[in-house]
């Protein structure tokens, strides 16, 4: 018995998984380790450790819940896998789960910037933004000295202001005041006596004191001045004013307040800055630090145009609609014409045009012929911003291309009230702390005890050690060039990862199965030491650490390691080898000869040298680039590289592309500042690969994404016995009605709902999960129903349909960039980034290329192993041989080894970064001793 206790503790015992491709494994992982698992793309890595582990590890603690509160959750789903011992509490960090709420800030992620809200309102101090004078706080006693000590036998007036700089007539409040018993109210100034039914004008803004009591400060009469002071202080609410008989006026206040103005602030608390809650949010921007602007030359882009020639953008031309029959007789009533040219119209018009007019118009009615409508005209922009809450996507997505985004003018972009921007430390505002970079706040807070004062260290102790010890974390993983304020939607996956595991990191459980899918992605080689090492801290911690990973260092560097294979989709789901990375590379698997070197990509013969042709920007200055130019000869394959942050996405998602895009499809998107731009007349196509998935529901799948799914249905249609039957390409399509099985509207699922057990997904009686009717099924190619064809691998259907080049072109593509083991009709869903982002690839390739296409790729070795680099590869050189250029955003040493030119960026990330360190060959890079990317070349091109 104690015996399998002491096996438990040691290790995760899993029986029977058969999870997607996994053939029935059989596996022991040890515990509190660092675990990397490893294999060529789509051998099972996912599928055993998400669909499998963290899916069974997440299934037990929603079990845990009591049946009412699982009855709200929704139950999952139990992984097919017979059983699994010794599972630890799970927590995935996967990089899918990135927010993209604008208000998800690095700083609130990590809760760094909830620990500073904290320490301003606590031990910051106030500060007027009238005179930039330190706000003060008194107490009763210290106004009383004050008084006496300052005007020592003058005739004063005690005030207690009741009203501030507010519209009203305020009869009642002087009945109120006169049944207090007092008799003078100060109004706008002006001392009055009180008189039955007294008001003032309720159209104007007014100031208005109770006149307490007329004294002369003199000790003799310090009770009765005391007893004013305090009735003064009470009907003030805490504030009170004394006139000197010359008619100055002092300010006192138990409160923060500007003695000078009598500027009062509420007493700081922690949503006091915070730009999510709206006491602490800038009202003009909503606490997001910039607006959305409908301009005028958004809406009039071209001026020399008439409005019958759409002129006005949004309207676009000249249709018989309502909108237009009231510009026209607004335009008559000021006798203009539609026809006119903007730009000769008189500036009011055009005004009236966009902001509208309280004026009534007669406009003629289209229902009722021979009848006028009078009607006001709201405006084009008003118009606009109407549809621009509320509206569906799509309308929403329509307006946008009308806005212009720009920093909030308010608040600067600091995302703040301006009271919040006034209350400091060490002279500096939490807007100011929020923009730096974490490296330079991290020095800010080092020694800060020293700037404050007795007091504000007592009570900054404990708050500063836990923001300092989550500065130190995200330190240690590279990520010193990001700031607070930093929206994550605009992180990459793998800073979004790494930012989740520092935030782990903080939290300090001990007994936790942790499960990372490549948190290596987006990190220069230079920083792969600092992740290592914090995977390994949190296993010295005490937890398990699963890594599904195809880093090298990484893999030399764990505890254990799980080849998984031996090939990809059908032909995996096996372990290879396991053990300890020396035992691995012992083994004879394919991961084995890459890590001892036995294979490899080879370094080029020679380097492509182009068409002789350049691309070039001059003076690219977005974000953290300092004024950078960039040469790139054409026809060559170039790789952007630099440590992270270092400026190569704003470089070139935020620059070069727009400007590619917007000189052959004319896009919107303006890119990023630059001075000027040349060699663009040797482009004529610019194709982006991203990450971003392929479709978000299981009806989107590699045969429609690809194009390829329309001619199968095609080449069924004209199958003799489809033409006979009159069936149309529609009949083969499972999303529309006529060919698909009605019972699961073409889903081949259904989903029954448990009242209180998980969904449950069950193949669809009527169809067996075919999608299909079974009329359409009937319809057969070389024996095989529509239906057989989207449960074809890639690999598959390209000796199937060896026959049929068009549709062969799409799928040897995806063959090519080594997706031969997905199936053609695969979920989208259940595809990886990586995978996604091949798709995306294959489907371009398979479209005629021109010679003089540039494609841009990001990262394109995301969740590859070194076989499937070795594939795509092959490709990518393919589309350079015939002229194209492709540009790769890549931090994989055999991928820039193979390059014919790099742009290195640098030094460091953020502030540090944004200049081209070096641009040439390989060779040249390698010889830069200043490059960190030129130090790892050097160790590949001469191992």
């Amino acid at each position: 018995m104690s015996q399998t206790t002491s096996t438990q503790e040691e290790f995760i015992e899993i029986f029977g998984a058969r999870e997607h491709n996994l053939n029935n494994l059989d596996l022991k992982i040890p515990r509190n380790k660092l675990v990397v698992v490893t294999g060529l793309s789509g051998s099972g890595k996912s599928s055993l450790a998400f669909d499998t582990i963290y899916a069974e590890g997440q299934r037990r603690y929603m079990e845990s819940f009591s049946a009412y509160a699982r009855s709200f959750l929704g139950g999952m789903e139990r992984p097919d896998v017979d059983k699994i011992n010794g599972l630890s509490p799970v927590i995935a960090i996967e990089q899918k789960t990135t927010s993209k709420n604008p208000r998800s800030t690095v700083g609130t992620v990590t809760e760094i910037y909830d620990f500073m809200r904290l320490l301003f309102a606590r031990a910051g101090e106030a500060y007027s933004y009238h005179t930039g004078q330190k706000m003060v706080r008194q107490t009763e006693d210290q106004i009383i000295e004050q008084l006496f000590s300052n005007f020592s036998g003058k005739k004063l007036y005690i005030l207690a202001p009741v009203v501030k700089g507010r519209k009203g007539h305020y009869r009642e409040l002087f009945e109120q005041v006169r049944k207090m018993g007092f008799s003078k109210v100060r109004i706008d100034g002006v001392v009055m006596d009180l008189v039955p039914k007294m008001q003032v004008d309720r159209y104007k803004i007014h100031d208005i004191e109770i006149v307490i009591d007329r004294i002369i400060a003199e000790e003799a009469d310090r009770f009765r001045i005391t007893q004013s002071l305090k009735s003064a202080l009470q009907h003030g609410k805490g504030v009170i004013m004394i006139r000197e008989e010359s008619g100055e006026i002092h300010h006192f206040s138990k409160y923060l307040m500007d003695p000078e103005t009598g500027l009062s602030y509420d007493e700081p608390a922690p949503n006091t800055f915070s730009f999510n809650s709206p006491y602490g949010a800038c009202p003009t921007c909503n606490g997001l630090g910039i607006t959305e602007e409908i301009t005028r030359e958004s809406i009039i882009p071209d001026a020399s145009l008439s409005i019958t020639r759409g002129g006005i953008a949004p309207l676009g031309d000249y249709r018989d609609i309502w909108i237009f029959k009231k510009i026209e007789a607004i335009l008559k009533h000021y006798k203009c014409s539609i026809s006119t040219p903007i730009k000769n119209l008189p500036e009011h018009v055009v005004d009236i045009l966009l902001h509208g007019d309280k004026v009534e118009v007669a406009v003629d009615s289209v229902k009722h012929p021979g009848t006028k409508w009078h009607t006001t005209f709201e405006g084009i922009i008003n118009f606009l911003k109407k549809y621009q809450e509320g509206s569906s996507d799509k309308i929403q997505d329509w307006v946008s291309e009308f806005t212009i985004t720009q920093t909030c003018p308010d608040c600067d972009g600091y995302r703040l009230k301006k009271e919040a921007l006034h209350i400091k430390i060490d002279e500096k505002h939490i807007g100011q702390l929020a923009v730096m970079d974490i490296g330079s706040l991290g020095k800010w807070f080092e020694g800060l005890e020293s700037r404050l004062s007795d007091k504000q260290n007592t009570i900054a102790a404990e708050v500063l050690k836990e923001i300092r010890k989550r500065i130190g974390f995200l330190l240690n993983i590279g990520l010193d060039y990001l700031s607070l304020n930093r929206p994550l939607r605009t992180l990459s996956g793998g800073e979004a990862q790494r930012i989740r595991l520092a935030t782990q990191i903080g939290t300090q459980l001990v007994g936790v199965l942790y499960i990372l899918d490549e948190p290596s992605i987006g990190l220069h080689q230079r920083d792969n030491v600092k992740l290592i090492q914090a995977l390994q801290s949190l296993r010295d911690l005490g937890n398990s650490v699963l890594v599904v990973e195809h880093d090298k260092d990484m893999m030399l560097e764990s505890d254990y390691v799980l080849d998984m294979g031996p090939g990809a989709g059908r032909h995996g789901g096996n372990i290879v080898a396991a053990g300890t990375p020396e035992e691995i590379l012992q083994s004879s698997g394919i991961t084995a000869k890459y890590l001892a070197g036995k294979i490899g990509l080879p370094v080029p013969k020679e380097r492509q040298k182009g068409s002789g042709n350049y691309l070039e920007i001059k003076g690219a200055s977005g974000n953290n680039l300092k004024n950078v130019d960039l040469k790139l000869p054409l026809g060559t394959l170039i790789c952007i590289t630099g440590v992270s942050g270092s400026g190569k996405s704003t470089l070139i998602h935020e620059t070069l592309y727009p400007i590619l895009n917007q000189h052959v499809y004319k896009s919107k998107k303006s890119p990023m500042p630059y001075k000027k731009v040349a060699g663009l007349e040797h482009l004529d196509k610019v194709i982006e690969v991203d990450q971003s998935p392929i479709g978000r529901t299981p009806r989107s799948n590699p045969a429609t994404y690809t194009g390829v799914f329309s001619d199968i249905r095609a080449l069924f249609t004209e199958l003799p016995e489809a033409k006979i039957r009159g069936y149309k390409p529609g009949r083969f399509s499972f999303n529309v009605k006529g060919g698909r099985c009605e019972d699961c509207e073409g889903a081949g699922m259904k989903l029954i709902e448990m009242d209180f057990l998980p969904d449950v997904h069950v193949p669809c009686e009527t169809c067996k999960g075919k999608r299909y009717n079974r009329e359409t099924l009937e319809i057969r190619f070389k024996g095989k129903s529509i239906s057989d064809v989207l449960d074809m691998t890639v690999e598959q259907a390209v000796a199937f349909f060896d026959k049929q080049p068009k549709i062969l072109r799409k799928i040897k593509t995806l063959n090519e960039v080594g997706l031969g083991y997905i199936t053609l009709g695969q979920h989208a869903t259940t595809l990886s980034g990586g995978e996604a982002q091949r798709v995306k690839l294959a489907t371009e390739l398979s479209k005629k290329d021109t010679g003089k296409t540039f494609y841009i790729l990001d990262e394109p070795t995301t969740g590859l192993h070194f076989q499937d680099i070795e594939l795509l590869m092959l490709v990518v050189k393919g589309l350079v041989e015939k002229g194209n250029t492709v540009l790769i955003i890549e931090h994989n040493m055999d991928v820039i080894k193979m390059a014919d030119y790099i742009v290195d960026l640098g030094p460091e990330g953020g502030d540090k970064g944004g200049s081209i360190m070096v641009q040439g060959t390989p060779e040249k890079v390698a010889a830069t001793p200043e490059s960190y990317t030129g130090k790892f070349l050097k160790l590949e091109l001469n191992p």
